[in-house]
């Protein structure tokens, strides 16, 4: 495995702290015919049964079962029928938490969703429950670059009004133009 790709223990820390410092690094897709890779460049965290935005908060279901599993595993859902999203579990096993991954670039070029990142990088369910940490399909890799506290924006979360107070929470991670 290469010395560059994040590991279980990046991804057992506070899902605010992960959050944060996966803006900048890359995310991997190799899908057999070639490898596609795009710079992180913004991210939502979900953070527990409390927090009412993430899925876990109605409960434990087989849906949700990944999000009480071990760090650096891949939770790929659908939405409406037609978008998937990529999350990272996050923290320790029992804890539902993980990180959505929400923009990229692709040798410059913004990618700016989470349905349509998953659509550029041929992300579907397929790859659910993947073990993020292997270097197999698809995986995360810091590349040395570093970006200051400076060069990344805090906001609230997208689409989850129905979450009352937890959808005001800033735990939207974005690169600012100039980082």
């Amino acid at each position: 495995m290469a010395d560059n790709i994040l590991s279980k223990r990046y991804f057992n820390r506070p899902t605010l702290t992960v959050a944060r410092s996966l803006v900048g690094k890359y995310v991997v897709r190799e899908n057999g015919r070639g490898r596609m890779t795009g710079k992180i460049i913004e991210v939502e965290a979900y953070v527990g049964c409390q927090d009412k935005a993430c899925h876990a908060s109605k409960g434990r279901t087989t849906r949700t079962e990944v999000l009480f599993g071990p760090p650096g595993i891949s939770y790929v859902y659908l939405i409406y029928g037609m978008y998937h999203m990529l999350n990272v579990v996050t923290e320790r096993m029992e804890f539902p938490a993980a990180v959505l991954i929400r923009a990229i670039e692709v040798d410059g070029e913004l990618i700016d969703g989470p349905g349509k990142l998953c659509r550029a990088l041929e992300i579907d369910r397929s790859l659910n429950r993947l073990d993020l940490t292997r270097g197999q399909s698809l995986w995360f890799e810091d590349r040395g670059a570093r970006v200051s506290s400076e060069q990344v924006g805090t906001f609230p979360r997208i689409g989850v009004d129905y979450a009352g107070i937890w959808a005001k929470k800033p735990w939207r991670f974005r690169l600012c133009e100039d980082g």
